[in-house]
């Protein structure tokens, strides 16, 4: 009898100890507001653009570091210096990806009857736009959907060429997949869901109609660096660069994102962003804050 309350009181006191290491480790894995911040001003991040979002995405860090083994930030940090694949990692969960299809309806309104005219009144053979930080491509298939629902709307419409990039590779492998849940479509008009999207009743999913997904070209690209393509006509900028970064480090990639914009081609931006500085090569359109021509 004495042997067993022992052994029994050996397992509770093993038990309890168990409990407290993984007590502690939680604990030391808990991002606070201090230690985000820290890392927000590793990567120039601006505090004011993760405020609202920053309880999802100190919790996919927290993960990443306790991953890693790292009981700090500073730890961590130290681990992003030296590894490039672990940074861009971090990049990665420190995306967001907050849209739904044809976001702003008075946007889409102005792209239809205002921005479209123009560019097809300079007879273009074709027209390239970019979605610079697609996320997981609602935007970039509102443009699709629109394009082709013109067609009957004007004599001729050019082909367009869809460039959609992101610096996270799970947001564009979703894109790619083409499955949205109800809420993401709820802005779409209902004849537009019957021709682009099937219903997949097993997964209680909406998938983009194959035919809307040719014509796209989906490529991992860190807006920091320089883009590739060029003499695009439309640009969506939007609710990403902006936003989440401060402008020591937005006004040279945001001049960059300039530099690929056609002559007369429009750059679209959210609808409460602002431009990181006053350039004569932007010219607002419409009378609109969050829309700009190429001068």
């Amino acid at each position: 009898m004495l042997n067993s309350f022992v052994k029994v009181n050996s397992y509770k006191i093993l038990l309890c100890h168990i409990h407290k290491i993984f007590s502690t480790i939680q604990q030391e894995y808990h991002m606070d507001d201090l230690q985000f911040r820290q890392l927000l001003d590793y990567f120039c991040y601006s505090w004011d653009g993760y405020k609202k979002v920053r309880k999802g995405v100190k919790k996919r860090i927290s993960r990443h570091m306790q991953k890693l083994g790292c009981r700090s930030v500073d730890e961590y940090c130290h681990i992003l210096e030296r590894n490039e694949g672990v940074r861009q990692q971090c990049e990665c969960l420190m995306t967001v990806s907050v849209s739904r299809f044809f976001r702003d309806r008075m946007l889409w309104k102005i792209i239809e009857d205002h921005i479209v005219p123009e560019i097809l009144s300079e007879n273009r053979e074709k027209v390239k736009f970019w979605d610079a930080g697609c996320a997981c491509g609602e935007e970039v298939y509102s443009m699709k959907m629109l394009w082709e629902t013109l067609s009957s709307r004007f004599d001729y419409m050019p082909n367009i060429e869809v460039w959609a990039t992101d610096i996270n590779p799970v947001y564009l492998r979703r894109a790619r997949e083409g499955r949205y849940s109800i809420s993401s479509i709820k802005e779409v008009e209902q004849n537009l869901r019957e021709i682009y999207f099937i219903f997949q009743e097993d997964e209680n999913v909406f998938r983009i109609n194959p035919s809307l997904q040719t014509g796209i070209f989906w490529k991992v690209h860190n807006m920091l660096h320089n883009f590739e393509e060029d003499n695009f006509h439309i640009i969506f900028l939007r609710n990403n660069l902006l936003t989440y970064y401060r402008d020591e480090i937005k006004r040279p990639a945001f001049q960059k994102v300039v530099n690929n914009l056609a002559h007369g081609g429009f750059l679209i931006i959210g609808s409460h962003e602002k431009l990181p500085f006053e350039s004569n090569n932007c010219v607002p359109f419409h009378n609109q804050p969050f829309i700009f021509r190429k001068a």
